[in-house]
């Protein structure tokens, strides 16, 4: 599981209000949802990102409500990946639930500028900045790229049924 793309970068404590503003939560329409990912943090964001990009935080990152429509929203923007100082814990569930890879690196907020471009591998567990320095990151679980490659947890479950079936 590897990505590479332009990094957007936010700081600490970005809750899911800051994500996705509570106002656009009575759709479901993920395309509606990335018209309005982090425009409360950045108004201008949702016409800057673009496909294959990489969302980095700082502490705390998706802190607020359990609501999963945050990382639909950045996944449906074209997010590849999210790679924080650390997450909210029901962010982070609902993150892999929702088919968006998510990593913890206390080191790269501070070693990158916004624009910059990573290579993230998160089969071995690194992150390769454009100097190339690498970074050590925990790799995702097998059963956790299982949710991601079938697009979320629901979908994974189905596609369980469906082979037994």
């Amino acid at each position: 599981m590897k990505f590479q793309g332009k990094i957007w970068k936010f700081g600490d404590n970005i809750d899911t209000d800051a994500i996705i503003p509570a106002r656009y939560l009575n759709t479901t329409d993920h395309a509606v949802l990335a018209s309005h990912c982090m425009e409360d943090a950045d108004p201008s964001f949702p016409e800057k990102v673009a496909a294959g990009d990489i969302l980095v935080g700082g502490e705390n990152f998706g802190c607020g409500s359990s609501r999963e429509h945050a990382p639909i929203a950045i996944k449906a923007a074209g997010i590849s990946c999210v790679i924080a100082k650390s997450f909210a814990r029901i962010f982070y569930r609902n993150a892999f639930n929702m088919g968006l890879p998510i990593f913890e690196s206390q080191e790269l907020y501070d070693r990158i500028k916004e624009g910059e471009t990573v290579t993230v591998d998160g089969d071995a567990g690194t992150i390769t900045l454009a100097q190339g320095e690498v970074l050590r990151i925990n790799p995702i679980p097998p059963f956790m790229q299982e949710l991601i490659v079938d697009g979320g947890l629901m979908k994974h479950i189905m596609k369980k049924q469906a082979k037994t079936a």
